[in-house]
């Protein structure tokens, strides 16, 4: 394994855990102070199917945290301390990054997201036919990446879209620009396309920044934090769902602590999303337009007593629901992914597979006819991991030393990025 990755590894637990209780007190100036072990992870990783193959297909990046393929063999992998964005061919780097820019590095900041407009998604904004790519990163406050000191406002968070355009990432536009926090937890960042062409962008609480929640009576607005935002790809407003102007206006879903993983089912068209919980209660859960999460006063399914007259419901366009699915003990859940297609067997087309950070799993659901649960069984009927031991039946593949995004690649096999690893791996029939 490369040497830089192995220092790195603890740091995934503690930093890319995600809200687990190891993140406030391990992170002192960007390195662990009390190092949390991952378990050990020797040679390639498994999956409980023996009809199916598990492939190294590169190895040397450096913390990677998303991916998406432009062609067959063709990849933009982004790399969080670098700020880069790699262009893999043939499984081979291209000698310079295709985007480089300066960010803020603590924690969770970082390059968090891409996410690649296909023709069929693309609105040519610029009545032109190139290739627009959308890049999530935390920016440095300087004119070079930095780590800082804890309670030091970075940049802020922004979205930029770009054009490819011989191999490189040009033309940046500025979408959004998040006000600078001074925490550096709970970026989010795992932006996606919907099929409506529409953008659509969790973005995390920012840790202790939020002290009053948005989503109570009382709290304060909605003000970029805590939430699932949606814009079009020229950055504008689309549905004002809880507010017709500013930042209220892009919002989609709120009361969400982070959430690293956004897919749409490819049979119903509905979202669904991962939550991380603190300390307990991470989540899945089917999000509906202005979808209420519940965080701070909800973690995993509300207790029967819970008054739900303290959340705000935005005069009836927002509201509450219990997760699909949730952990007592976190595992930090990342990607969720749709397997939109057959080639690793009839039996998981279109099935939901999730990932996570903590353990290198990934979590394979089943889905009922109406495809708004998930077909769960024995201790798990009542939607809740209440122990790992209750997870072995769900257990799809296992060793990946921390799973940070997860693809179906245009050859319809599963891809796997592993941020401990600094690799992809790919799934697929033996």
């Amino acid at each position: 394994m490369n040497p830089k990755l192995l220092i790195g590894l603890p740091i995934l637990i503690s930093i890319l855990l995600f809200n687990t209780s190891f993140q406030s007190k391990h992170i002192i100036q960007g390195a662990v102070n009390e190092q949390f072990e991952p378990k050990p992870v020797e040679g390639l990783p498994t999956v409980n199917d023996n009809k199916l193959k598990v492939e190294m297909v590169f190895e040397g990046l450096q913390f990677p945290t998303s991916m998406e393929f432009l062609g067959p063999d063709d990849v933009l992998v982004t790399e969080k301390n670098n700020g880069t964005v790699q262009r893999l061919t043939n499984w081979k780097m291209q000698q310079d990054p295709v985007l480089d820019v300066n960010v803020a590095t603590r924690a969770e900041r970082g390059m968090l997201g891409i996410v690649i407009a296909k023709n069929n998604e693309s609105e040519n904004v610029n009545g032109q036919d190139n290739t627009n790519v959308f890049v999530y990163f935390t920016r440095s406050s300087e004119a070079k990446d930095t780590n800082g000191v804890r309670g030091e406002k970075s940049g802020g968070n922004v979205l930029y879209r770009y054009e490819l355009v011989d191999s490189k990432l040009s033309n940046p536009h500025l979408l959004v620009e998040l006000s600078p926090r001074k925490h550096p937890s709970h970026n989010g960042g795992a932006i996606i396309i919907g099929q409506d062409r529409n953008l659509y962008i969790p973005v995390g609480d920012g840790d202790g920044d939020t002290t009053e929640a948005q989503n109570i009576i009382g709290g304060r607005p909605p003000n970029g934090t805590g939430g699932i935002l949606i814009m079009s790809q020229d950055g504008s407003s689309v549905q004002n769902i809880i507010g017709n102007s500013g930042i209220l206006g892009k919002y989609y879903a709120y009361g969400v602590r982070n959430s690293f993983g956004l897919d749409f089912d490819p049979l119903s068209g509905k979202l669904w999303d991962t939550e991380n919980g603190n300390k307990s209660g991470d989540e899945i859960n089917l999000i509906e337009a202005g979808f209420n999460s519940g965080w701070r006063m909800i973690q995993g399914k509300a207790p029967p007593e819970f008054n739900y007259s303290q959340l705000v419901n935005f005069d009836g366009k927002g509201r509450y629901s219990d997760p699909e699915f949730s952990w007592t003990e976190t595992v930090g859940p990342t990607k969720i992914k749709f397997l939109n297609s057959d080639k690793l067997g009839k039996s998981y087309e279109n099935d939901m597979l999730v990932s996570d950070i903590k353990n290198g799993r990934i979590y394979h659901f089943d889905l009922n006819e109406r495809r708004d649960s998930l077909l769960l069984s024995g201790n798990l009927t009542d939607k809740v991991a209440d122990s790992d031991q209750e997870l072995n039946d769900l257990i799809f593949g296992s060793g990946f030393a921390g799973i940070t995004d997860m693809d179906v690649g245009p050859d319809g096999y599963l891809y796997v990025l592993s941020f401990g690893k600094g690799a992809i791996y790919k799934i697929s029939p033996k």
